[in-house]
């Protein structure tokens, strides 16, 4: 029973000290509103999808708007991701971090993301939506907002639908 004791305490330490390091570097790319590129010290780039948020598509109302945002507040600057694992495609999951500002919870808090609550439970985020939504910053000022999940699933729709219809 000790030995097991032993294992599994070994296990969750070893956990603990192997969780992913913050990565650094400089944002070379934005390619909406919540995806970024970042080229680290030994010039690899990392696609980074902002973690616990989900901004409008290209092509979907306010999406240029959040490309923009991001854009000004990351583009070309030095950048903490904090880790959170990867997406389906890939993608770095990350809270991005410039001197001490949460980039995730600015881009909510300006009204040009969504709190993604299917993927984060951040009270942060969704105290940012909320005041976001009460002050009709962004898209909240748009009588209806249309949410990028909702936005993507009827595109898919569209594009499925014989030509004519």
């Amino acid at each position: 029973m000790n030995r097991l004791f032993a294992t599994a305490f070994t296990v969750a330490i070893c956990g603990v000290a192997t969780a992913a390091e913050p990565l650094t570097g400089r944002v070379v790319n934005v390619h909406d509103g919540d995806t970024v590129r970042v080229l680290d010290a030994a010039n690899v780039q990392h696609k980074v999808r902002l973690q616990g948020i989900d901004a409008p598509e290209r092509g979907q109302p306010f999406g240029t708007v959040a490309r923009d945002r991001l854009a000004s507040l990351v583009m070309g600057k030095a950048v903490t991701v904090h880790d959170d694992g990867r997406d389906k495609y890939g993608r770095t999951l990350g809270r991005i971090e410039i001197e001490g500002q949460d980039v995730n919870r600015q881009m909510v808090a300006d009204g040009l993301a969504w709190h993604y609550v299917k993927y984060s439970k951040d009270a942060r985020l969704a105290a940012a939506e909320r005041a976001a939504r009460a002050a009709k910053r962004g898209l909240w000022a748009d009588a209806a907002p249309v949410p990028p999940w909702d936005w993507r699933a009827n595109e898919k729709e569209r594009k499925r639908q014989p030509a004519g219809r």
